[in-house]
């Protein structure tokens, strides 16, 4: 991506379906409805994925950033809810034990069902928006800045690049997806995703929704965790007992980590809490839990070359499109 050096850059975080909220956080960073489209004169915005599922205004947040996508006044790459709707429409391979990329169990079926019900009277528009993700990049690498859903990893992105110039993958690469383990199967998971770890022994956590799981997500940040506790991202908290068992040397040699001599990385996914700020000088998470009664949150990117947490701009997100 070349960049334009008289232009400005608004990352924009996950939306969740929160339309009306982005238009006022477009109005907010100066953006106006131009030709039917939002524009700014000098800016252009970024979008980090997971524009769909659980909000009340998916259909409306699809038009409105695609129509910016196809004008030239925003990008947008790929998050793991885009991935999962071409996952939950395309058959699995032969051989792979499921019936679609993404099988339609009851917990899939509910992450979804809000963008489904909401597109249910116009199928042919629902098609050509998932025709459109193919075109969502993985991820953006600027050279001053980097943008991914969730996680950068270097050894997976070098591959990737070099099977897919423009970082878009195809229909052939999601389906080998459905493969546990495989090249593809890892890659989308890692990016899209993030990193994770086995919960100790047979412990389990169930989360909020009522699900149980044996694995959590873990952070690529911290500098020096010593436990369980101090890696979890995730809303749902581990088990008392689990969050304090220290880490082994092995398992924190082996987390991932974003080192500080990078270029600047923003991110969303990670449904953050508070005053929105910086991780580090050079990572930022843009995703405070829009549709869970947080912020749309977005960073004004100038000439800077590390992050200013004075440079961070949000709305609260209110009325029905704040869930409970």
């Amino acid at each position: 991506m070349e960049l334009d050096p008289a232009r400005g850059y608004d990352f924009i975080g996950d939306i969740h379906g929160c339309g009306k909220t982005l238009e006022h956080l477009l109005s907010t960073l100066g953006y106006r409805i131009e030709a039917g489209v939002w524009r700014h004169p000098q800016r252009m915005a970024i979008f980090v994925g997971d524009l769909i599922d659980r909000g009340p205004h998916i259909r409306e947040t699809l038009h409105l950033v695609h129509d910016m996508v196809r004008a030239g006044s925003a990008l947008c790459i790929m998050g793991n809810h885009e991935f999962n709707a071409l996952g939950w429409s395309t058959p699995a391979p032969a051989g792979s034990g499921r019936h679609y990329v993404r099988e339609h169990s009851p917990r899939h079926r509910r992450l979804i069902q809000q963008t489904l019900e909401q597109f249910e009277a116009y199928g042919d528009e629902w098609q050509g928006f998932l025709d459109w993700f193919y075109e969502l990049p993985l991820f953006i690498d600027a050279g001053r800045f980097r943008v991914v859903h969730a996680c950068w990893d270097q050894s997976l992105i070098d591959p990737l690049r070099a099977q897919f110039p423009n970082a878009c993958i195809d229909e052939a690469f999601l389906q080998e997806s459905a493969i546990p383990g495989n090249f593809a199967n890892t890659a989308l998971d890692r990016l899209l995703r993030g990193t994770d770890m086995r919960l100790p022994g047979d412990m389990t956590l169930t989360s909020n929704d009522g699900f149980t799981r044996s694995y959590f997500r873990t952070k690529f940040w911290e500098e020096n965790p010593q436990t369980y506790g101090d890696i979890v991202f995730q809303p749902d908290a581990l088990p008392e007992l689990a969050a304090q068992i220290p880490l082994s040397e092995s398992q924190k040699t082996e987390l991932l980590k974003y080192p500080d001599d990078q270029p600047m990385l923003f991110v969303g996914h990670y449904w953050r809490r508070g005053k929105p700020t910086a991780i580090r000088p050079n990572l930022a998470c843009l995703d405070y839990s829009a549709v869970l009664k947080g912020k749309l949150v977005a960073y004004r990117l100038d000439q800077e070359n590390r992050i200013d947490s004075d440079k961070f701009v949000w709305v609260n997100v209110e009325g029905p499109e704040a869930r409970p």
